[in-house]
This record gives C-alpha cells, structure tokens and sequence, in this order.
C-alpha cells in the first residue's frame, strides 16, 4: 500500500498537502497585508506628528479662518500671508491683521493640508520684519495685548518689542514686549 495512510492514494495525500500549503500561503499574504497598513498608517503617524501649525497655515493660504488669539478675542478673514511666527489675515475694508503665531489658541476652518517646510529665507522673517514693514509705511494700527488694547502709530521695532506713539494721550509713546501681542490691526 502507498500513500500516507490506509486507504488514501497518492493523489488524495497530494491534495491535502497542496491544500496546505495553499491554506498557509493566505493566512501568509493575509498577514503581509495586516503588516503593510500597520506600516502605512505608521508612517501617516510619524509624517502628522512633523507638521508644524505654520505649515497648515501656509497651505491655507486664500483660503477663510477664524482665529481665536489669547484673551479669547477672535478674527475672521482671508489667509494673505504666513510665516514661521506670524500670520497675516485680509478683515476686509481695507483691514488687515498680523497675529503672531504664539498667540493663537484656536484655530477654525484649517484644512488637513500642509505646505512644505519653509525655506532659509522665508524662515528668517520673523515677526520683527513684518512689524518693521508696517512702521516704514507709517501705518495707522489697534494693538492687542494681553493687557488691553492700544491704537496709534508704530514708530520703531526692536528685536523682541514694538514702540507705538499713542493717539491719545497724543504723542506718548508706549514699548511692547512681543510675547504679550495678540494681533496688530491696521485701521
């Protein structure tokens, strides 16, 4: 008698054992399958958790956010601008509002999307630059702190504060920290 046991042929044992290995194979591929979404949404993971709020900014850019800075005061516009430090939103009527990126505490309306890191240039203008823009044009603007708000003329821009020639009392100057801005406003 041949086979592998009483009354099996050969052919019958063959197809047992290609129905193993057949069966194993699945479980196999089945497996690689499992393994390579585990590595898929692994790597999605590790990708998220390096993208910095200043990308997702940046890619938001045209697009409309609401953004709610320290104090609770919220500002709803049109993405001109974004940086490293700063965002620059269009209020409409000729308004606009840079708001530094340290003090934002929410931010609505935020697509899923992110642009690529930023470049050595676009890195290196930081708050300071656009805050020296607006005092070069000798623009008019509100400035929100977490202390109240001021409104006058900014006159000079230091490395970490502002100095704004107030409105009223006309012609005193006051000096901002950076770290206490919520946003300056142009009127």
């Amino acid at each position: 008698m041949t086979g592998d046991g009483i009354g099996s042929t050969p052919r019958a044992a063959a197809g047992r054992w290609e129905q193993l290995f057949a069966d194993l194979e699945a479980q196999l591929a089945a497996g690689r399958a499992d393994e390579a979404r585990w590595d898929v949404a692994e790597l999605t993971r590790a990708e998220r958790a390096r993208v910095a709020l200043s990308d997702r900014l940046r890619a938001a850019t045209g697009g409309r956010l609401r953004v709610v800075t320290t104090g609770g005061e919220a500002f709803d516009g049109v993405v001109l601008e974004a940086a490293a430090q700063w965002l620059l939103l269009d209020l409409g009527a000729s308004r606009r509002a840079v708001v530094p990126l340290a003090a934002l505490r929410a931010v609505e309306g935020l697509g899923p999307r992110a642009a690529p890191p930023a470049g050595r240039l676009e890195s290196a203008l930081g708050l300071g630059h656009v805050l020296r823009a607006l005092a070069r044009d000798r623009v008019v603007v509100t400035v929100r702190t977490d202390a109240g708000t001021v409104a006058g003329r900014l006159d000079r821009v230091g490395a970490d504060h502002l100095d704004l020639i107030l409105e009223t009392p006309a012609g005193r100057s006051v000096s901002i920290p950076f770290d206490a801005l919520a946003a300056v406003v142009s009127r």
